[in-house]
């Protein structure tokens, strides 16, 4: 599969990106970090992984607004748990809560909750582009200084 979406170049990118940000276990680390020594752009590779996360967010946020009791009691489980500490940690730390949104197994729950509780998508925005960017700088940073990116 690895090649696979390498083999879509910036479209996989995107792709990846996009699952990995919406409920499924997925990572989009390894393809930030593999494009740009096969000649891609970074700045472009940060960028279209950026998009993809977002756009993977703003699905996990229409599901909570739209559909959380359908779509995630039917399809998409979330470990109730995992949904209460999202929860938990969205009411003590309000919008800012959404610049975690990265973050392995609370991240993408954050975001659903996010939709459940109608934030203004503006707000949800700024917030989900600005840690998810953040994350991938700093990530394409770290990768600098072991692989010839820049």
């Amino acid at each position: 599969m690895t090649d696979f979406i390498f083999s879509l170049g910036y479209f996989g990118l995107f792709l990846i990106s996009f699952l990995s940000a919406s409920l499924l276990p997925l990572a989009s680390e390894l393809f930030v970090l593999g494009m740009p020594p096969l000649g891609y752009n970074a700045w472009v590779v940060m960028l279209v992984a950026t998009l993809g996360s977002y756009s993977g967010s703003v699905l996990n946020y229409y599901i909570g607004k739209k559909g959380t009791d359908f779509v995630l009691g039917r399809y998409a489980k979330i470990d109730p748990k995992t949904w209460t500490r999202a929860e938990k940690f969205y009411e003590r730390w309000g919008p800012v809560a959404l610049f975690f949104s990265w973050v392995p197994f609370i991240g993408d729950p954050l975001t659903a909750v996010a939709g459940a509780l109608h934030m203004h998508l503006g707000t949800f925005s700024f917030w989900v582009l600005f840690g998810k960017t953040l994350r991938y700088l700093v990530l394409l940073g770290i990768g600098s200084r072991f692989l010839d990116i820049f």
